[in-house]
């Protein structure tokens, strides 16, 4: 599995605008509706009852919210690099500006922790962040993202 198995560039967001983790989960939610048919609500809801389980705010200004959700049929991603960085409550208490929403089928079991790992590794790496923020087309973040899982997984 690659990240371009994840992820289009169609779903990647450069300077995406939001002033909470409220605001940029309906955002998220929104668009993660318009790509698979789902109702944005059920999306919203599923990755609010993660965040009440604990953060995915993981910490150097990065989030990985999650979720499953019965009626998808293959796991979604979607990038977000926000205008203005966002409190997530992340572990570390740093506020938030890269977003990799995860969407899985109920039934992905291990395909989905191995995405969420693949995710992780790639936005723990802090050239690969600052390269991201340093970013400001989607196509660029696209490029940036799926080079480097694919360089790592080399």
């Amino acid at each position: 599995m690659e990240i371009s198995d994840l992820i289009s560039s169609e779903m990647v967001v450069a300077n995406l605008r939001a002033t909470s983790k409220k605001q940029v989960l309906q955002d998220l939610s929104r668009r993660a509706s318009d790509a698979t048919g789902l109702h944005e609500r059920a999306i919203f809801d599923v990755l609010m009852e993660r965040e009440r389980l604990g953060t995915t705010g993981v910490g150097d200004g990065i989030a990985i919210p999650h979720g499953k959700l019965p009626d998808l049929d293959r796991l979604h991603g979607h990038f977000a690099r926000l205008e203005q960085p966002v409190d997530f409550q992340s572990i570390d208490e740093r506020p938030v500006d890269l977003i990799f929403l995860l969407l899985a089928p109920e039934s992905a079991g291990a395909d989905h922790l191995k995405a969420l790992a693949k995710v992780s590794r790639v936005l723990r790496d802090g050239n690969i962040c600052e390269k991201l923020r340093g970013t400001d087309t989607s196509d660029a973040l696209y490029a940036l993202l799926t080079g480097s899982i694919e360089n790592q997984a080399a």
